[in-house]
């Protein structure tokens, strides 16, 4: 490692040289053992250098030690090893006092470290489960099923579950599938029988995500909230369905993987009528109010009113009892998952580095393989904090991704030099650049005192369904 550090940098031993002249403990010592009055030193003189049990001694000279670390850490030798490691490297080569914290610091600082090695440490940002609803189909999950062999034409599933019953529906869809086809679904199957909720969870799939979608309930009154970007555990309802319901057509299915969709009717009845912890109950008797039949009876006579009243009265009260075991399965829950994790908080105006996952990374690096990308992207500086753990970030003016990001996904620059090294990712399967391939509609509209032309313009690699209005001259130019 010497005489490699000497073939890298040659006037390296002439710096340190220097270092001991300026430094004046230093320089005695070595006056010292140059006349000989020094004895039963740990310091040593030979060939015209200060060493210390063998290692090269450093003067206070604050550049110089950091270049000597830089030189030992950043090399193809030093491999940007750990604090640990290094420090033992580099205490073999050079001696000063404070050699280790300085090592530390630079290590710390290191932006190869922090942009291309992943944290050890407990998942930042403690648990913020979603509040639980006051009635019933107000707020839902959807989630998609995709990847499945083709089933009579079809190939996704469409799930949408009530956040406060867990009561499913399973949609049987085919890929590709647009904004308009899965809102045509969602009527066909959900708002015939439970009418349009107040509040849709998503994961940002790029259907939720699309003009059409966002306009179509908006116009219906319905807040649209997603998930916070590259954190899905927000929308873990449909997570936790999703292996339900992949398990069941896995065990049912058997050898005929492609038989799923006839199973789809059953495995929505064997969900909603099985006991589901979180609740105590099935999602079936938390919505109607009674247990699922196991056959069907037929009960000659009529109901009078005082049997519907005290029917009425069961149910309200089971949805007390609903609402009491979904808050004590939450608190339960909250407080395992906190047990692995920290919390973790910026202030605004703190620069912070951002991890992605890896299916995400395909527009940083054009390299047939994931696991030699970096880590970490930016920095890039916190501008707001939204909620109890996630922060909106002044993200690139070229990114497309959603700029509100959960904690986890962060972690805070060290070190005052504040460079961006990284391209940032597109958050959509989709190119960077989306090009209009066609003029659908027009209309004049009033911009300020004047009179302007907008166009309906479609995209490329986009459906129909998703043209958006565009002022005329914006896309001239």
């Amino acid at each position: 490692m010497e005489m490699a550090i000497s073939r890298i940098l040659p006037g390296i031993y002439e710096e340190v040289r220097l270092s001991w002249e300026i430094d004046p403990v230093f320089r005695e010592i070595c006056n010292k053992l140059q006349q000989g009055s020094l004895k039963d030193s740990a310091y040593t003189w030979s060939e015209g250098q200060l060493r210390r049990k063998g290692r090269l001694v450093v003067g206070n000279n604050a550049t110089l030690r950091r270049k000597l670390i830089h030189l030992v850490h950043d090399s193809a030798m030093g491999g940007h090893s750990g604090i640990q490691a290094s420090t033992k490297r580099f205490a073999l080569l050079f001696y000063w006092k404070g050699l280790e914290k300085d090592v530390r610091q630079y290590i710390r600082q290191c932006d190869v470290c922090q942009r291309y090695k992943p944290e050890n440490t407990p998942t930042p940002g403690l648990l913020q489960p979603l509040p639980i609803p006051e009635a019933i189909w107000t707020q839902v999950n959807m989630d998609f099923i995709t990847g499945l062999p083709k089933s009579y034409g079809k190939d996704v599933i469409f799930i949408v579950v009530d956040r406060l019953t867990k009561y499913a529906h399973f949609i049987a869809l085919q890929h590709p599938y647009s904004a308009l086809t899965v809102a045509q679904a969602y009527m066909d199957n959900v708002f015939k029988l439970h009418g349009l909720p107040q509040e849709i969870v998503s994961d940002r799939d790029p259907i939720f995500l699309s003009n059409f979608w966002q306009e179509l309930f908006k116009l219906q009154g319905v807040e649209l909230q997603c998930s916070s970007a590259y954190h899905p555990q927000t929308d873990g309802q449909t997570e936790v369905v999703n292996r339900c319901l992949e398990n069941y057509l896995r065990c049912m299915t058997g050898d005929r993987p492609t038989e799923w969709s006839k199973w789809l009717p059953l495995a929505e009845w064997w969900y909603n009528t099985n006991f589901h912890t979180a609740t105590q109950i099935s999602p079936f008797e938390a919505l109607y109010g009674f247990p699922p039949p196991l056959h069907i009876v037929y009960v000659p006579g009529d109901s009078d009113v005082a049997a519907v009243d005290q029917s009425l009265q069961a149910r309200e009260a089971m949805l007390k009892v609903l609402k009491f075991h979904l808050t004590r399965a939450q608190h339960r829950m909250v407080q395992q998952a906190d047990k692995h994790r920290q919390e973790r908080q910026f202030a605004i105006g703190d620069w912070v580095y951002l991890k992605l996952q890896p299916y995400r990374q395909e527009s940083v690096q054009s390299r047939p393989s994931h696991k030699l990308a970096a880590k970490y992207f930016g920095p890039f500086q916190v501008i707001d904090k939204v909620g109890k753990v996630a922060y909106k970030l002044a993200l690139l003016d070229s990114s497309q991704i959603h700029p509100v990001i959960h904690v986890s996904q962060l972690k805070k620059k060290v070190g005052a030099e504040i460079r961006v090294t990284s391209q940032f990712p597109v958050d959509l399967p989709l190119p960077v650049m989306l090009e209009p391939v066609a003029v659908l509609g027009r209309k004049m509209v009033k911009q300020g005192n004047r009179a302007a032309t907008k166009v309906l313009v479609q995209w490329s690699h986009a459906y129909p369904e998703d043209a958006t209005w565009e002022y005329l001259y914006d896309i001239q130019q």
